[in-house]
């Protein structure tokens, strides 16, 4: 099955029922679902998601207590040794341009925050390195507020349910934001997260496992 695969369009209506059955099942099966990154700050969770690029958030949690020890502001980043920085990310992959993000999004933080984690998507997507993801990321996993990150999985499940016709992030962001509640979207991109990583994979979906074959598009009774 392929990841995302063109689909005929179905009316608005029609889509938002099948979200309200889609968060059905998610709230049985992933009650709890949210951010699976440790951190217990906004810099901590910034940090980690510019890490978990490329990476898994298993690998990330496993390096970033001891990272978070050594750094624990944005001076910290920002007056780090590059080639010391990089060393205690290696782990996670693309060490070079990660170090180089961290850094100068740590930067403008200081320059224009006060060493804080602004908490809106307009000054969030000014920082080096961070995009309409991530931004969702702190927004909706640090500030609880309305957002919907979208990832690999998020994309795929979006498209294999039917809910979106496009590929792109933001496009399919801006779809399910018109056919969820405010209230659930955060919820929705956590839940349909976990959903692609246990059950709806990439190659090989566990289509008979999952509690919406019943009304997913896609799946392969």
């Amino acid at each position: 099955m392929p990841a995302c695969r063109p689909l005929k369009r179905i009316e608005p209506q029609e889509a938002r029922v099948r979200v309200s059955k889609t968060l059905r099942v998610l709230r049985r099966d992933y009650p709890d679902a949210g951010v699976t990154l440790s951190f217990s700050s906004p810099l901590e969770l910034l940090v980690a998601t510019i890490l978990s690029a490329q990476s898994t958030d298993k690998k990330v949690n496993e390096l970033t207590p001891a990272l978070f020890a050594k750094y624990p502001d944005a001076r910290a980043y920002a007056n780090a040794d590059r080639h010391e920085l990089e060393q205690a990310i290696r782990a996670s992959g693309f060490y070079h341009n990660k170090a180089k993000n961290i850094q100068e999004c740590s930067r403008v933080l200081l320059e224009k925050h006060g060493g804080e984690v602004p908490n809106t998507m307009e000054d969030l997507v000014e920082l080096p390195g961070v995009g309409r993801k991530t931004a969702n990321v702190l927004l909706a996993g640090y500030w609880h507020q309305p957002a919907i990150p979208v990832d690999t999985h998020v994309i795929r499940l979006a498209c294999r349910l039917g809910l979106t016709r496009n590929t792109d992030p933001v496009k399919i962001e801006f779809d399910l934001q018109k056919l969820a509640p405010r209230k659930d979207w955060a919820f929705l991109s956590h839940s349909l997260i976990l959903h692609g990583r246990r059950i709806c994979a990439a190659r090989k979906p566990k289509c008979p496992e999952c509690r919406m074959n019943g009304f997913c598009p896609s799946a392969e009774q």
